[in-house]
């Protein structure tokens, strides 16, 4: 059984300060798909964030960047999933992972927010349901939880942010495979990866 992915959101913070911080990993990716499909993000204040519709390999999808901060994603993920009556199980939300090295990347269904406020925002909003997908794109652990706050909202040297970017790259490689041969099939091949 195939997950129907229709709708892939990107996680990050809006504005330049943010731009290229770790936390923004997930709208990096979503950024980038977006042009790899010539289908360009434009603002959308009915989903408070920018916003496209693409195909890729026949499917349609809906493509969002919130531009509410990260603690807000929800109201942007519900109002777009129940504007076009997207179930919760049809949604992947690509968000940065601390408990995953950079260069590495992984996929799976469910699961708790593990203290990410995007994450928590959007399962509050979907009435508690955590039954989307997530794409977690590695960025590695400071390593004290004291420091986390500063790391996530920084930027890695580009030793590091290359690592992220060939994550990107493959979980983007993935996506084709999601949608066509279903998630196990595309776990298969993105968790071979290595950094």
């Amino acid at each position: 059984m195939t997950e129907q992915v229709k709708l892939i959101v990107g996680l990050g913070n809006p504005g330049t300060k943010y731009d290229q911080t770790r936390h923004n990993a997930g709208a990096e990716l979503v950024e980038q798909l977006a042009d790899q499909l010539h289908s360009p993000l434009s603002p959308e204040k009915r989903f408070h964030g920018r916003y496209s519709k693409a195909r890729l390999d026949g499917h349609e999808l809906h493509l969002l960047v919130p531009t509410t901060f990260m603690n807000l994603s929800g109201q942007a993920v519900q109002a777009l999933a129940s504007y076009y009556k997207i179930p919760v199980e049809s949604v992947l939300v690509v968000h940065d992972e601390l408990d995953i090295p950079p260069g590495l990347a992984k996929l799976k269904k469910g699961g708790g927010h593990g203290g990410h406020n995007g994450l928590r925002d959007i399962i509050q909003k979907f009435g508690g349901s955590n039954a989307f997908l997530r794409l977690r794109i590695g960025i590695g652990h400071p390593g004290n939880a004291k420091l986390v706050h500063s790391f996530v909202l920084g930027r890695a040297p580009s030793s590091e942010r290359n690592l992220t970017q060939a994550a990107i790259d493959e979980a983007l490689a993935c996506l084709p495979i999601l949608l066509r041969d279903g998630l196990t099939k595309a776990m298969t091949r993105l968790h071979s990866l290595k950094p």
